[in-house]
């Protein structure tokens, strides 16, 4: 029994950093989505992002820098998507997988000179007095990096406000819901949209950024590996609700703590069954999720492109 108090400890702990990428990108998107767009790109997002923070580091060896860069290429490719697919209203869907392949393209060549380089400075382990020395649960939740933190508690915690709790929050749901109610009542539609879709882009950027800052402290291309198209799986399960969401990348996290754990430990299950459980959970959200939609809060101006009409 000792020996599995520290197990589950570790276990605990490794879930959370793991779902803290899916945790800034899934609130970001929920954004998105209930302002009625639909971003296909997060996966392009989340490579750019990557990549960015990675190489400011690697210059100036200031982690916060590495962030700034983050934030500043996640908002500028953010604020063109708004463009094209808001004031040009090109097919979302398009749109958004076009920017995950140019964002993926990008990344991985302009990230050609940092592969299997290790950051020069990563974000430590912060420990919270008197919460990190609690038995078992300690160490595991109160002995994190800044930006886990920020992931699971202060991100959504403060959209979930915003959304729920505020004019702005109210009048982004509704542009999600009717648009064109929306622009009739005086709310202006296509500012709020771009507005939503450029905090997604850095959001998305951001987590691209935790990765190689807190979570794998390195650059290799592919390294996003699917967690963008798992973000979108996520934001339907939770019912585009930013605490729903942190709750269930923190399940999807423990999910992949689980395999890498069951490898460390010499279980007797495939190797490559282990590495598949992951995606395998992912399916099985999408399927549970798809069903939810049909059922849930899944805005009704979701992927419709907003044209005012003539008077």
């Amino acid at each position: 029994m000792s020996d599995l108090v520290p197990l589950l400890s570790n276990l605990l702990s490794s879930g959370l950093l793991a779902g803290g990428v899916l945790a800034l990108a899934g609130t970001g998107e929920t954004v998105v989505e209930r302002a009625g767009v639909l971003n296909l790109g997060i996966e392009g997002f989340m490579a750019v992002g990557a990549v960015a923070a990675i190489a400011a580091v690697t210059a100036t060896g200031n982690l916060w820098l590495g962030v700034a860069a983050a934030v500043v290429l996640g908002l500028a490719l953010g604020l063109v998507l708004a463009l094209v697919v808001v004031l040009f209203r090109v097919d979302q869907v398009v749109a958004g997988l076009g920017f995950s392949f140019l964002g993926s393209g990008l990344a991985a060549w302009l990230g050609a000179p940092y592969a299997g380089t290790p950051a020069a400075v990563t974000f430590a382990r912060l420990e919270i007095p008197v919460l990190s020395d609690l038995s078992f649960f300690g160490k595991a939740i109160f002995s994190l990096p800044l930006p886990t933190y920020a992931a699971f508690l202060l991100g959504p915690v403060l959209v979930h406000l915003v959304l729920f709790r505020t004019r702005l929050g109210l009048g982004i749901c509704a542009v999600g819901e009717n648009p064109a109610a929306a622009d009739a009542a005086g709310l202006p539609v296509v500012a709020l949209r771009c507005l939503c879709v450029a905090f997604g882009g850095m959001m998305a950027a951001l987590s691209g950024a935790y990765l190689t800052l807190v979570l794998v402290p390195t650059w290799s291309e592919g390294l996003t590996g699917g967690r963008g198209w798992i973000t979108l799986s996520l934001v339907i399960f939770a019912a585009y609700r930013p605490l729903r969401l942190a709750v269930a990348a923190f399940g999807f996290g423990l999910i992949t703590a689980l395999g890498f754990s069951a490898q460390v430990l010499g279980v007797a299950v495939n190797s490559a069954f282990l590495s598949a459980l992951p995606y395998l959970a992912t399916l099985s959200i999408m399927l549970v999720a798809g069903h939810r939609a049909r059922r849930t809060a899944r805005p009704a101006g979701l992927g419709i492109p907003f044209e005012r009409e003539p008077h």
